[in-house]
């Protein structure tokens, strides 16, 4: 029997990916979209690529759902969960950063959704942190270094397309200003560095200096890191450590070739590619972050907590072109 989902925030680039996937997903049946600043208007009168796929009507108005998602902007989904009251079935998936770092609130404990390394605890789980997208690419780079406690000092830079930074218009995400321009921000600041870290210092059992840059690209989706450490381990055996690791993941490929944005865009996948020169190594990775790095990992804990196929809905092509 198919589940009765809603979506808070449904009008945002998140929320609308998953209108997208879940209305293809066999188990899912789209039960309400909610919208303060949209409602009454229908989901594909925003996005037009949504006519004959969905034609809800958007509301401000909550129903009872099995699945619940949150797809609103950092810092309220705290504030909209102590406003409206979940009955404590109710799987809730929040998207924002409210509980990637302390998962408590109330009687709810948020897991820490990157399945690659949480997958045990996600089974059954009732309320889940989707991790952020950078969060996502540098923690697949550096994992398997840091299950080997191999992690020390990490500098790492990244781009990322327009699309992370939301639907609300601002200076840097204006066409006319990101088209033919590359800018960095947040260096050494980005909000994701303590959720990357969290994570991988569990897994390294030493701490971890990382140095991230992240830079804002000229195009509208996709994340691609660079991440550079020093380790006497050859590159055969870094490969090999990499690909064992990954092993069992659906959505994780190590690559024996160099690798393109291209491959990832509209997929829940990431591919990473290694390289090494003296004591040097450059883990690279992508994903798109609308889907891996947001509602496609959402999806995919959705999926794992209701012990369903984990790539459920999730088997898209990546656009070549």
């Amino acid at each position: 029997m198919k589940k009765n989902i809603g979506i808070i925030g449904a009008s945002g680039y998140t929320g609308s990916e998953l209108v997208r996937l879940l209305a293809f997903h066999p188990n899912a049946e789209l039960s309400f979209l909610y919208s303060r600043s949209n409602s009454g208007k229908r989901i594909s009168d925003l996005y037009p690529d949504l006519a004959t796929v969905c034609e809800m009507v958007l509301t401000d108005k909550i129903e009872v759902a099995d699945i619940l998602f949150l797809c609103l902007p950092h810092k309220e989904s705290q504030n909209w969960l102590s406003q409206n009251p979940v009955n404590e079935e109710t799987l809730v998936i929040d998207l924002g950063n409210d509980f990637r770092l302390d998962g408590n609130f109330g009687n709810r404990n948020f897991i820490y959704g990157l399945p690659e390394i949480n997958k045990k605890n996600l089974a059954r789980a009732k309320s889940i942190a989707n991790p952020g997208c950078f969060a996502t690419a540098i923690q697949l780079a550096l994992l398997p270094l840091a299950g080997k406690g191999l992690l020390n000092e990490v500098y790492t830079t990244g781009i990322t397309g327009s699309t992370g930074a939301g639907q609300s218009l601002q200076a840097t995400t204006h066409f006319t200003w990101r088209n033919d321009n590359i800018s960095a921000y947040k260096t050494l600041t980005h909000q994701h560095v303590d959720e990357i870290l969290q994570q991988l210092i569990s897994f390294n059992h030493k701490d971890i200096s990382l140095n991230f840059v992240p830079w804002r690209g000229d195009f509208a989706r996709g994340i691609f890191t660079s991440s550079t450490v020093k380790t006497d381990l050859i590159l055969s055996d870094i490969i090999q450590l990499y690909q064992d690791f990954y092993e069992e993941e659906p959505f994780v490929k190590v690559s024996e070739h160099a690798i393109d944005l291209k491959q990832v865009v509209n997929t829940n996948r990431c591919v990473i590619y290694i390289e090494k020169s003296g004591n040097v190594a450059v883990i690279h990775s992508a994903i798109d972050n609308l889907l891996k790095g947001a509602s496609g990992q959402a999806v995919q804990n959705m999926n794992i907590a209701m012990g369903w196929e984990e790539n459920l809905g999730l088997n898209l092509k990546p656009v070549a072109f």
